[in-house]
């Protein structure tokens, strides 16, 4: 059985199962006094077989409604994935009850069969109406009963209503087996008269095979087995899709089970390792809706693993290595050389660690690269400080004879506009300065990072005693100068 999860609240879920279960009750209840009523007056093995089998059915029932209230409570520190098992143990005991009455039924006709005892019945039409009303009640709570189970996901009242299903035909074997018996003896027809055992025996066959069905998969389920409706093609589909999302290397490990009416799924996703945090979760999040796509209401547990992907750049790689030791490099350069490639890199480091520390971690870096790029020859680590406190300029006044000299520099370049937002701070001996430069919108960045650093190099020159300058580039349709 395939299932569609409609979003309901609980209370409604709940109410509708439980409503389900306690028709079955009742009408299991009813069913099994009259036939074994019936089973005792006339003395059919076949009759009191399926007396027998009602019994079982009252019994099933009874646990089925005791499940489907225990099964929907939520999750708490004791059961942390929540009671839905409990109703595929309340499948798993219907099944150890259908089996055993299976076992009595197949002793006591095959007694009868090979001993030729208690063969001699007692013609009545109760029997005929009892099971034409146990056929028609049979059929009326199937119904009910797979309707509910298919809308929300009960594998204790799909058991019911499979059982229930068969109910029918075993009914229906019993009906014909005793019209056969009496047929036999009020016209004398020899071998007739073990029409009521033989049909008990076809009773037996229809409980072991619905045994067989229900031990299955409720087995499977109290074993955590892939539940069937997310095995094979749905399996496929979703390593296709999930592999289809954007940053995806690799998929590995996805595992599904169900207890209940829930499914928890949990897998594997190998990332690009050069994602950034953030979308990371972003791919997970989109992963976990596709499965709940796939598996309506899943409990989706997602590992991500850093993986290179097959085109990653040498820069990309490079930068990753660092990445994995939490380091900070930037400017990173890489040349062709006839005996391999030549790496160039700033590493950044805290302004307080000392030289001997940063430069053991600058070569620990280096080894780290040069083992896992393939190709890179030789490294070469500038390592600079960054500020590890929070500055506390002196001064933040505008210093015009700086910001004239600054402006007198960027005429020299034409593609520069215009220059603004001239800002001079002081900290301690350290002066530094920034402005905001107004360029053509259409101008690569490439040639951007040309010319501001052209600029600051300029600039520099002009003015030595200014220890940094950075320069914010805005496109020319930008309206804040």
């Amino acid at each position: 059985m395939s299932y569609t999860t409609i979003p309901e609240s609980p209370t409604a879920t709940n109410a509708a199962k439980r409503s389900a279960a306690l028709f079955s009750v009742l009408a299991a209840f009813g069913i099994t006094v009259l036939k074994f009523l019936t089973g005792w007056l006339t003395g059919s093995l076949g009759m009191l077989s399926e007396a027998a089998h009602s019994t079982v059915d009252l019994v099933a029932a009874g646990i089925t409604l005791f499940s489907v209230q225990v099964s929907d409570r939520p999750a708490d520190d004791t059961h942390n994935y929540g009671h839905g098992k409990v109703e595929s143990l309340s499948a798993f005991i219907e099944c150890v009850l259908m089996l055993g009455s299976c076992v009595w039924i197949v002793t006591e006709a095959v007694r009868r069969i090979l001993l030729r005892e208690r063969l001699t019945l007692t013609f009545s039409i109760w029997p005929f109406a009892v099971l034409l009303l146990s056929i028609l009640v049979d059929y009326t709570r199937a119904r009910k009963l797979h309707k509910t189970a298919k809308e929300h996901a009960s594998l204790a009242l799909e058991a019911d209503a499979i059982h229930f299903s068969t109910d029918i035909w075993s009914s229906a074997a019993v009906l014909v087996g005793l019209l056969a018996t009496f047929i036999g003896k009020r016209w004398g027809i020899q071998g007739l008269e073990l029409a009521d055992p033989i049909a008990a025996l076809v009773v037996s066959g229809i409980i072991l095979k619905v045994v067989w069905q229900l031990g299955r998969k409720t087995v499977d389920a109290l074993l955590d087995a892939t539940p069937e409706d997310a095995r094979d093609e749905m399996r496929r589909a979703l390593m296709r899709d999930l592999t289809a999302i954007d940053g995806v290397v690799s998929v590995s490990r996805l595992r599904t089970r169900r207890s209940g009416a829930k499914y928890f799924a949990d897998l594997s996703l190998g990332l690009a390792r050069n994602l950034t945090f953030q979308r990371a979760e972003q791919i997970s999040a989109d992963a976990t809706g596709l499965v709940e796509r796939h598996l309506p209401g899943a409990d989706v547990v997602i590992h991500t693993v850093p993986m290179a992907p097959i085109a990653e750049s040498v820069h990309d790689s490079i930068r990753a290595v660092a990445a994995r030791w939490n380091l900070t490099i930037h400017d990173v350069t890489v040349q062709q050389f006839p005996q391999g490639l030549h790496v160039d890199q700033h590493l950044e480091v805290n302004e307080e660690m000392p030289l001997k520390q940063a430069h053991d971690l600058a070569t620990k870096l280096e080894s780290a690269i040069m083992r896992e790029v393939p190709g890179v020859s030789s490294i070469l680590t500038h390592i600079e400080s960054e500020p590890a406190t929070i500055e506390r300029p002196e001064s933040q006044e505008h210093n015009r004879q700086l910001e004239a000299r600054l402006r007198q520099v960027a005429k020299a370049f034409p593609e520069i506009l215009d220059t603004h937002d001239v800002m001079v701070t002081r900290s301690g001996p350290h002066l530094k300065m920034s402005c905001h430069t107004t360029m053509r919108d259409d101008l690569p960045m490439a040639k951007v990072h040309e010319i501001i650093t052209a600029l600051e190099g300029a600039f520099k020159l002009e003015a030595p005693e200014v220890d940094r300058l950075l320069i914010h580039p805005e496109p020319e349709t930008d309206n804040r100068r």
